[in-house]
C-alpha cells in the first residue's frame, strides 16, 4: 500500500455504490478515473474524489505519478442509518432509513515485470526464457488424438 484515502458518512446506499466499485476494482488510476469521468452513476462523484485524494497523497508524499498506480484495495462499508418518518394509512407513520456509506481506497504501485535471462555456461551468450502455457486441449500437448471411449454397438442379422 503506497497511500489510504477515505470518504466518510456519503448519503448514498452501499449497495449501488459497490456496482460502481466492481467496475473500477483492480485498474490503473488513470484508466479508473477516464472510466468514472464517463459514467451516468450518482456514486461515480464520490469515489472519483477519493482516487484523486488518494492519487495527490501519493504524488505529494512520495513524487509517484499517477501512471505507476493501480487501486489495490477499494471498499464501501455501511454508516450510520438517518432515520426520518413519514405519514402512513389509519394514521400510523413508517420510517425511512437514509443510508450512508464510508469509501476505502487504496493505491499501491504498478509491478514492472521484468525478463529472466539464463547465462548458458557453454556460451556466453544471454538467453531469454518464456514461461510455457498450457493448451487448453489435452491433446493438444501430447500431439494426440484422443479418440472417443464409447463403442458402436451394431445389430448382427
Amino acid at each position: 500500500m503506497i497511500t489510504k484515502a477515505s470518504a466518510k458518512y456519503i448519503r448514498i446506499s452501499t449497495r449501488k455504490t459497490r456496482k460502481v466499485m466492481d467496475l473500477v476494482r483492480g485498474m490503473p488510476a488513470v484508466k479508473a478515473d477516464a472510466l468514472l469521468s464517463n459514467l451516468s452513476k450518482r456514486p461515480c462523484i464520490y469515489i472519483k474524489r477519493v482516487l484523486r485524494s488518494a492519487v495527490d497523497s501519493a504524488d505529494k508524499r512520495f513524487h509517484i505519478p499517477a501512471a505507476n498506480l493501480y487501486i489495490s484495495l477499494i471498499k464501501a462499508d455501511g454508516g450510520p442509518l438517518i432515520k426520518r418518518f413519514r405519514a402512513a394509512s389509519m394514521g400510523r407513520a413508517t420510517e425511512i432509513l437514509h443510508r450512508t456509506t464510508h469509501i476505502t481506497l487504496e493505491l499501491d504501485k504498478i509491478k514492472v515485470s521484468e525478463k529472466k535471462i539464463s547465462v548458458d555456461s557453454e556460451n556466453t551468450e544471454k538467453k531469454t526464457t518464456r514461461k510455457k502455457t498450457k493448451a487448453a486441449d489435452p491433446a493438444e500437448q501430447t500431439g494426440h488424438k484422443i479418440e472417443s471411449k464409447r463403442k458402436i454397438k451394431t445389430k448382427e442379422k
